[in-house]
């Protein structure tokens, strides 16, 4: 017997079901059987399913004679099920790597619900993958078991089949079964969620949902969209056969109308000539099942005929367009009235004692800028420093810092008039350079990868950048902030515009030149790590030859083990992973069991760098901060390659590493089973790559800044001017 039972029905999908399958069979969790139903489909995929079963023992393929529909080949699999839980998996549809290990890992620590719902994301033929918009519900449900009256939200998800795995004795002990026709999946999911004694759900993406751009079956116009109501009428009657749970009945009254008219509000569901006879066939079901208690206003219009359901659409359509041609009008009198009331105060003069700060595009007191700032509060307390932070950042704000909207009115005064204006992103066009104004530009550390006209090469790289723009904004910079001779040479080469550059050392980089044990000793106990546990912090970044620039390139959950006990694993991802799925993908859960720490959303990295004993990133910039602390760098590098010419590189780090390059997983591993990650080797690599990407930090970068910026002292050098050489050659800048 084996722990999941997969049945996957077959029909017209030979272009996807190679991707399918090995999705399945390829998962690092083995414990399965795969029961693939051939639907008498009529192109290749019963020849690409019995080669699949041929070289697999765990797929069993069924050849059925006639074509009976998705619901009733997924009824013929079943009878051959003999694990303990049933996943129905669609055949375009793929298992995200390590789904079923996660899915198995939390029915043990649920201890075998009647039903497990786990997230998905919608996997979009051109590329773009969204995460269910309402994955939060996963994880509002809480660790434990419910039933679906304890909580309702669980049925605000996607009613499909495929998002769940089933007790098999729980389907068998109910008679649950698919019925014929479009839509099958209601009349199966209702019943199973209402009837479920223990439900468990699984914050984590296990399933890429594809969305085809032709042949799926909501794509498709046709009649067969009226088989809804048969469905419905299939619920209705399950609840007729229980009466405890005649209770749901308003609910899935309602639930039927918003769907029936969602149905019919969509552009290619039904023919025109049919949409008439669908809206009459609704209001009928809904007047039939209708109870005693209030009709909701959004369907209310179920109430009526079909002529004034049209009357009402038009008109809601008129008056979105009026509301939005008035928005646009509001916005510009906004403009206008911002516009003047700007140009007013741009011809006051400047304050001398007025700076404005940002960051990461308006995130907080971060980076290079905070630093900065924190050290002209010390230094120089008479200049009035105001940050121009987002509202959602707000809350995340130190006590006592000043600050203004992007784009509000007091955003436009005190841009107008501060005299330093302070950043690592490029102000918006809108900002004007006034004449006596400083704009220091700090950038967000050594680059590793092109960066801005470089990228004129690059045109996957630069897709969504408009690099003369960038330029244009980057003209108002009068300084540019640098940490070593190598950062100088690029900055030149990619912004060629006019500033200054200060060879000062990255501000941000000071607390990790000062560092103290204590320091480390900190943040681990605010973060819950052991104080004696050695800590291996994961940093990868993002990628350009894919589209969000997600690549998982290692199986967060087997590093984590093959660390060993005594070792907590640190995760934290780029910042503009942050919202995609890459947390849903596992990082999420596997923080909430405690195999990993997701140390994401901590402001400052500075922190986790400070908590750590290594570093494990692949190109990330980080590295060149972490180097400051002179603690073990190991690149894993396995995909160097397809990095290096997707986006550009100014230098081999396989070649010219902070440490040990592995080039596998298997390979990463190894070195820190064997203890290499810190050895003789690595401590002279660490050596000679400090020395070219240290060289300007030396912990007073912050006080250099503001004494010779705000006070008008003469900059003292943290180190001889003197080039530092590339090293081996391999520098593309080296002839700058």
């Amino acid at each position: 017997m084996s722990r999941f039972s997969i049945i996957v029905p077959v029909f017209k999908v030979q272009g996807f079901l190679r991707e399918c399958l090995d999705s399945v069979l390829e998962q690092s969790y083995g414990d399965i059987e795969v029961i693939a139903v051939d639907d008498c489909s009529p192109d290749g995929c019963g020849a690409i399913l019995d080669e699949y079963a041929a070289r697999d023992p765990r797929l069993r393929v069924l050849h059925l004679p006639r074509n009976v529909g998705l619901g009733r080949a997924r009824n013929a699999g079943m009878p051959y099920a003999t694990g303990d839980f049933l996943f129905f998996l669609d055949s375009d549809d793929t298992l995200t790597p390590g789904a079923l290990r996660a899915i198995s890992d939390r029915l043990d620590e649920t201890a075998d619900p009647d039903v497990l719902v786990f997230d998905y994301a919608r996997t979009y033929w051109w590329g773009g993958t969204r995460r269910n918009v309402l994955a939060q519900v996963l994880a509002e449900c809480g660790d434990r078991t419910f039933t679906a009256a304890e909580h309702p939200q669980i049925l605000d998800l996607l009613m499909v089949v495929w998002n769940k795995v089933y007790s098999r004795a729980f389907v068998e002990r109910e008679g649950f079964a698919f019925p014929p026709g479009y839509y099958e999946d209601t009349p199966w999911t209702f019943p199973v969620m209402l009837s479920a004694e223990r439900i468990a759900t699984l914050d984590r993406i296990c399933l890429n949902y594809r969305q085809r751009r032709q042949g799926n079956i909501l794509s498709t116009t046709s009649r067969k969209h009226f088989d809804v109501h048969d469905q419905y009428e299939r619920v209705f009657a399950f609840v007729d056969s229980r009466p405890q749970l005649s209770s749901w009945r308003p609910y899935l009254h309602g639930k039927m109308g918003e769907h029936c008219l969602d149905i019919l509000a969509k552009p290619d569901r039904l023919p025109d000539s049919d949409k008439g006879e669908f809206f009459r066939r609704t209001a009928a079901l809904f007047r039939k099942h209708q109870g005693g208690g209030p009709v909701p206003r959004e369907l209310r219009v179920l109430q009526g005929g079909y002529l004034r359901y049209r009357a009402r659409r038009g008109t809601g359509r008129a008056g979105a367009e009026l509301g939005r041609r008035g928005l646009l009008v509001r916005k510009a009198a906004v403009t206008r009235i911002k516009g003047g009331w700007s140009a007013v105060h741009e011809h006051r003069p400047l304050d001398p004692n007025l700076a404005v700060y940002s960051a990461f595009s308006h995130r907080g007191v971060l980076g290079d800028p905070g630093a900065i700032y924190r050290a002209a509060r010390e230094l120089a307390p008479h200049i009035r420093g105001v940050w121009v932070v987002r509202e959602d950042q707000v809350p995340l704000l130190p006590p006592g810092v000043e600050y203004v909207a992007p784009d509000s009115l007091a955003y436009r005064q005190v841009t107008a008039r501060a005299t330093y204006l302070v950043n690592n992103v490029n102000w918006p066009g809108t900002l004007v350079k006034r004449e006596g104004s400083v704009h220091l530009h700090t950038h967000q550390g050594t680059p590793l990868k092109y960066m801005a006209a470089d990228l004129l090469d690059k045109p996957g790289a630069r897709h969504g950048f408009d690099v003369p723009q960038m330029l244009r904004r980057a003209d108002r910079w009068d300084y540019s902030l640098v940490a070593n001779r190598h950062s100088e040479l690029v900055w030149d080469r990619a912004y060629p515009c006019h500033f200054t550059s200060l060879r000062t050392g990255s501000p941000r980089n000071d607390v990790l030149v000062r560092a103290r044990p204590e320091d480390g000793a900190a943040v681990r106990a605010r973060l819950g790590i052991p104080a004696d546990h050695q800590v291996v912090l994961y940093a990868p970044t993002r990628r350009d030859y894919v589209r969000g620039g997600l690549v998982d390139r290692i199986d967060l959950a087997r590093f984590a083990d093959d660390l060993g006990a005594g070792h907590t694993l640190l995760v934290r991802l780029h910042p503009s992973l942050v919202d995609g799925p890459a947390r849903g993908m596992g990082l999420s859960e596997l923080h909430r069991r405690g195999v990993v720490v997701d140390a994401t959303d901590e402001p400052h990295v500075e922190d986790l760098m400070l908590a750590s004993d290594a570093l494990v990133t692949d190109y990330s910039a980080l590295m060149f901060d972490y180097a400051n602390l002179d603690r073990p760098i190991v690149i894993h590098a396995d995909d160097w390659g397809a990095y290096a010419a997707s986006r550009g590189a100014y230098f081999d780090i396989t070649a010219d590493p902070p440490g040990h390059v592995a080039d596998s997983y298997r390979e990463l591993a190894w070195l820190f089973a064997s203890g290499s990650w810190r050895d003789g080797e690595s401590a002279r690599l660490r050596a000679g790559f400090r020395a070219r990407f240290c060289a300007f930090d030396d912990g007073r970068a912050a006080e250099r800044v503001v004494r010779t910026l705000m006070l008008g002292e003469r900059m003292q050098e943290p180190v001889s001017l003197a080039p530092v050489p590339a090293q081996a050659g391999h520098d593309v800048l080296a002839s700058s």
